[in-house]
């Protein structure tokens, strides 16, 4: 008997045919879906929680091509060679994208479940612009002779479609590499495909080891969040895996105070630590789903400092060629003498601190 998520992906929803049965098709995402030369696709399950009626619906406009997405205002041309530095000197595989000296990203597959209309990969997963060898045996052999490698985010596409085998395969040749200290998975599996947390999948990842493994997802708007996503993550802590989330800030989806606010307080009542909240980048195609810089510092401000637990906080960044750097709320230090520090809270209230000489 096929296990389940297998046969979801069996019957992926990429079809304007399979749509139809999840919702009502407007002659927009038609036209979009028959005439954009792009890969698009999700689980039925994910399907299943769009909105039947609304094209407004924050998961139907994250898994459905749109015409907007011709528009390339702002987006930096080849922008994967400039985000993963592949036009410098250093020789390495296609699978290992690099922006810090002690940490890399290997791209082990560029096959997805869902796929993400604001992915910053999009050159390499949804359009198939940009073609990569995904050699896993390859990465393995440099990232075993590079040893001020330390920590290995393994992601795609999405790692988690690879058989049980083939993941198992992958931790352990890691593990074998003895400058290694973490494992780390970058998966949308517990939001879009939570039947992949299967026993064999457990059994792969609970493997007692001093290399850790570390899981983060991607959720962007509460209504992604179900029973079975809780399920999935319970059953991912249960073999001493912690979940993060690495929302991203898109136009429309999750840039109001309440939606925002919702969606880091819901994450937490499924034991998801909210991690990161990742600018919308600058990938080609993407423009409609971006907002000023400044407004992911502005929802933390109004929508979680004071407003809920600080557990509920992610770090807000932008990811760039030179890592990520924080873009966090600028209400605290206010300014400063030898007596006191000037502070300010989420509501603007001013309070004085110690200045501590060295």
């Amino acid at each position: 008997m096929m296990e389940e998520w297998k046969e979801q992906l069996q019957n992926s929803v990429n079809t304007l045919e399979r749509l139809k049965a999840f919702i009502n098709v407007t002659s927009e995402e038609k036209e979009a879906i028959t005439t954009l030369n792009t890969k698009w696709g999700t689980s039925p399950y994910f399907a299943s929680l769009m909105d039947k009626d609304d094209p407004n619906c924050p998961i139907r406009m994250q898994v459905l091509p749109s015409m907007k997405e011709k528009v390339n205002k702002f987006g930096i041309q080849d922008y994967l060679i400039w985000k993963e530095n592949r036009d410098t000197e250093e020789v390495r595989p296609d699978s290992i994208a690099r922006q810090y000296h002690n940490r890399v990203a290997f791209t082990v597959t560029d096959v997805c479940v869902n796929y993400c209309r604001h992915c910053f990969r999009k050159e390499v997963v949804v359009d198939k612009e940009l073609h990569l060898r995904m050699d896993v045996d390859e990465g393995l052999a440099w990232i075993s002779e590079h040893k001020e490698i330390r920590d290995v985010l393994i992601t795609g596409g999405d790692p988690f479609i690879l058989s049980d085998d083939k993941i198992e395969y992958i931790i352990r040749k890691l593990r074998e590499i003895p400058h290694l200290d973490m494992i780390r998975f970058g998966t949308r599996a517990p939001i879009v495909l939570p039947q992949r947390i299967t026993t064999g999948l457990k059994k792969v990842l609970s493997v007692y080891h001093k290399v850790p493994i570390w899981i983060n997802t991607q959720c962007n708007h509460p209504n992604e969040i179900t029973e079975k996503t809780a399920e999935a993550v319970f059953k991912l802590l249960s073999c001493g895996v912690n979940v993060g989330n690495q929302a991203v800030l898109l136009k429309g989806i999750n840039d109001d105070v309440e939606t925002f606010r919702k969606l880091h307080q819901k994450l937490l009542t499924v034991r998801i630590r909210p991690y990161y909240l990742f600018y919308c980048e600058p990938a080609p195609g993407i423009d409609h789903f971006r907002t000023p810089v400044e407004k992911g510092a502005e929802l933390i401000r109004d929508a979680i400092r004071g407003h809920t637990t600080g557990l509920a906080q992610p770090m807000y960044v932008i990811a760039t060629n030179v890592g990520k750097i924080p873009l966090m709320p600028d209400y605290y230090i206010m300014g400063k003498d030898e007596k006191e520090y000037t502070l300010k809270n989420h509501k603007g209230i001013i309070t004085k601190w110690p200045n501590i000489p060295e």
